[in-house]
């Protein structure tokens, strides 16, 4: 996905926004929070102890601390179970579901000849490796047909070579992959089935006439199976969405007690003769509170992190079928005249 995009700049903004580790991105924002406090408090004028005796200002910061920690956390708890309670309902809304879940893939077993996976990585690599066989079977309908337009042989096999390359790289990186890994989500996302697809039907609609008929026929059976891929992403994009706000509710639970203990704790009983001494040329009291308000902040460094992944992956999959609202996503493998 990152190599369809030109500019190195987003390529790196988009390895942050996907790729990072979540919790490892979380820590990154706390770290640059702690150090920017740090460097302000050292070069403070006048000292910080001085500000704190005439001011005291971290008495009024903490408190505000304490209940944003306490009202953001309960929203978000809360906008999280609202979310997930879709997942309840009633009998015939269950049955439905599983009626249209158990349809699909009956239907992408009549293609596949045998029943389909039940893992997601497992499911998503076997439609990408069928287009890989239906691709196979179109190249050889186009050799065996010795009157074959050599324009439309030559777009066939830029479409061929484009989906070979491009499935062996998913394929390899579903493989031995367990659902809830990012790694399944960003495999299904470097797949450019809407792309394949627009390549495929202007074939269809640019040369039917001058192919023969097997060839249209392994033709559409592509599209076809390019088509189910698309609802299958989007379902298993579905459920790691759910997945995540899990985790992320409970990290921010997690989080949210000791950050609330150390909040209030600082709150009530810092004063500004606490903590004397120096460290490091740097007032001891400047490090504790420094440490206090990125403690404090940190179930909200940990809430960015996750919805920024969250929200790049929304944007980038707005679209489903062959509608493509990138200009990026355009391979340049392939120019059409």
């Amino acid at each position: 996905m990152r190599e369809r995009i030109g500019s190195r700049r987003a390529k790196i903004s988009l390895y942050i926004l996907l790729n990072v580790n979540r919790r490892l991105l979380a820590f990154g924002l706390a770290i640059s929070m702690f150090v920017v406090f740090v460097i302000l408090g050292a070069y403070a004028v006048p000292p910080f102890r001085l500000y704190m005796i005439r001011d005291a200002p971290t008495r009024y910061v903490f408190q505000a601390y304490v209940g944003a920690l306490i009202t953001g956390v309960t929203l978000v708890v809360t906008i999280s179970l609202v979310v997930l309670s879709q997942e309840f309902g009633p009998l015939g809304e269950q049955r439905e579901r599983m009626n249209g879940s158990m349809g699909f893939r009956a239907n992408v077993e009549d293609i596949f000849g045998a029943s389909s996976p039940p893992e997601p990585n497992d499911f998503l690599r076997a439609l990408v490796e069928n287009t890989s066989e239906k691709t196979e079977a179109l190249e050889d309908a186009v050799e065996d047909n010795e009157d074959e337009n050599d324009e439309s042989t030559d777009a066939i096999a830029r479409l061929a070579e484009d989906i070979h390359d491009n499935a062996s790289v998913v394929s390899d990186q579903l493989e031995d992959r367990a659902f809830g890994e990012y790694t399944v989500v960003k495999a299904a996302l470097d797949y450019n089935y809407s792309w394949k697809i627009y390549q495929a039907r202007r074939i269809q609609h640019q040369y039917q006439e001058e192919m023969d008929r097997e060839t249209v026929r392994k033709l559409i059976d592509l599209i076809d199976i390019l088509g189910f891929y698309g609802p299958a992403r989007e379902h298993i994009k579905t459920l790691y969405f759910q997945w995540q706000l899990v985790d992320l509710s409970r990290g921010m639970l997690y989080l949210s007690v000791p950050a609330l203990a150390i909040t209030s704790a600082l709150a009530m009983y810092l004063a500004p003769t606490s903590f004397p001494g120096i460290f490091l040329g740097i007032d001891n009291l400047v490090w504790i509170v420094s440490a206090g308000m990125t403690i404090g902040a940190l179930p909200f460094l940990f809430l960015v992190s996750f919805i920024l992944r969250l929200v790049t992956i929304t944007k980038r999959t707005l679209a489903i079928g062959p509608f493509i609202l990138r200009s990026a996503d355009r391979s340049s493998d392939i120019e059409w005249e």
